[in-house]
């Protein structure tokens, strides 16, 4: 991790240089109360991370959404939970804060016709908390402004002033269904800071648990999109499915979510060859069944004839607004932080191609088949011989500042911490959900608003990860 300050003067021109060189925003926070820091990570092509920082000006920062639409979100949140403005960023609308004034936190959209339709932030199945603002035309969205942060449990905050083994919890507790991908981030950049790396066996062990998440969320994802159409029997199969996968999880790490698995500066536990072996038989058998399942959708008919040209998010966009995961490549976007991952066990790792990157429901669908054949792929060599639970050993100076980035089942997710004497000053935990939202709203615009959930399924991001 590569760290340096410039003055709030030349903010602006080092991110564009940065840019320039390639380099991907991948999230940005403040630090301290007042502000005394503004920062913003940048993910280097060979996998490391370059972080920028500069001090604020009277409160103020040169805004840099133009040059990386995807720091709207950042800016906004800091903003709203720290004061901090952003000079060029006008208006700058409400994100963690829920001010009443609907004009406060919606897209201005005006013209004969034009209408608004509120849904949520309760709603009608078993789901978090978000409200969907629809700007329409009849039934044509032209607009979508999604409010979140309605159970913003501040777990960046709690974390402060606790030692940074023990503030892993509250990672963990982000989000059950990134719980690996947020605690695994967590862990590595709390040794980037240490000055500690993981050893051979600490890699594979934790690459194994992504890939088990990564099984159970993919499986899901497909069934939801399933859901969305109105496919029962689609959604029920995949759902069986991913059941199927938690009670290995349960089975090889204790907890169906793999909650407790994951430990900063260690391994948790071992797994051993009868152990190992069982759970290749039975991960054999689900992948056998998870191709029958998914042939039944391939000849549906009825089920595909709804996926083609909606929710398009094309490859310009996907790279504009910084989306990532499945979500990107499905637009074309190759990119995957497992091919640049050396604190994990991905040596060899290639991104998987979509059959065709139309950046619709559609290629989104056959984004996660495809990722799910490699996933099966990588446990069964992973799984190939008893697992240790490994450890961390010195690897390079310690420093205050830590970062790490790990490819989540949704994407890309940014874990930063500051330490002192071992413990949290700041964390910031940037997910692939929240990396994503903006792309989801930008590839509603257009469709029809009984579309929407269907295009909101294939994104299948989480609300937690937000409400942090």
């Amino acid at each position: 991790m590569n760290r340096v300050d410039v003055t709030a003067g030349r903010w602006r021109e080092a991110v564009q240089a940065r840019l320039a060189a390639g380099e991907r925003f991948a999230g940005a926070w403040a630090t301290g109360e007042p502000v005394r820091s503004w920062r913003a990570a940048f993910a280097v092509p060979d996998g490391g991370i370059a972080i920028l920082a500069c001090a604020p000006e009277a409160g103020r920062v040169p805004s840099i959404v133009d040059l990386a639409p995807a720091a709207d979100w950042d800016e906004r949140e800091a903003h709203d939970l720290h004061g901090l403005d952003f000079d060029g960023h006008a208006p700058i609308r409400a994100l963690a804060g829920h001010p009443e004034d609907a004009a406060a936190w919606t897209t201005p959209v005006e013209g004969e016709g034009v209408h608004q339709v509120a849904v949520g932030p309760i709603h009608a199945g078993v789901i978090e908390s978000g409200h969907f603002r629809f700007h329409l035309v009849g039934e044509r969205i032209l607009a979508l402004d999604p409010r979140l942060f309605y159970k913003h449990r501040g777990l960046e905050r709690a974390a402060e002033g606790r030692d940074a083994r023990a503030a892993l919890g509250h990672v963990q507790r982000a989000c059950a269904a990134c719980a690996v991908a947020n605690t695994v981030a967590y862990a590595m950049a709390v040794e980037d800071a240490l000055g500690i790396v993981p050893d051979p066996a600490l890699r594979r062990a934790r690459t194994l648990l992504l890939e088990l998440e990564r099984l159970y969320n993919h499986l899901n994802d497909v069934g939801a999109i399933c859901a969305g159409v109105g496919f029962a029997p689609g959604a029920m199969a995949f759902a069986a499915l991913k059941d199927r996968a938690q009670r290995l999880n349960a089975q090889i790490a204790g907890h169906r979510f793999l909650f407790g698995s994951v430990a900063a500066g260690a391994g948790v536990s071992a797994i051993g060859a009868a152990a190992g072996g069982g759970a290749r038989e039975r991960l054999r058998d689900l992948r056998a069944d998870a191709a029958a399942a998914w042939r039944d959708l391939e000849f549906t008919a009825s089920m595909q004839a709804r996926l083609d040209g909606v929710g398009v998010l094309t490859f310009e966009d996907a790279l504009r607004l910084g989306a990532v995961g499945p979500a990107a490549r499905a637009a074309g976007v190759r990119s995957d932080v497992r091919a640049h991952s050396p604190r994990l066990a991905y040596a060899g790792f290639v991104a998987a191609d979509p059959p065709a990157p139309s950046g619709d429901v559609a290629a989104r669908l056959q984004m996660r088949a495809v990722e799910l054949m490699a996933t099966f792929d990588l446990l069964e060599v992973l799984l190939d011989r008893p697992l240790a639970a490994g450890a961390c050993r010195p690897g390079a100076e310690p420093g205050p500042l830590g970062a790490a980035i790990v490819e989540s089942p949704r994407g890309a997710t940014l874990a930063a911490v500051e330490l002192d004497s071992g413990r949290v000053v700041r964390l910031r935990l940037r997910t692939g959900s929240y990396a994503n939202w903006p792309a989801l709203a930008h590839a509603t615009a257009g469709n029809l608003l009984p579309d929407f959930p269907l295009i909101n399924k294939s994104f299948e991001l989480c609300y937690a990860c937000v409400d942090r």
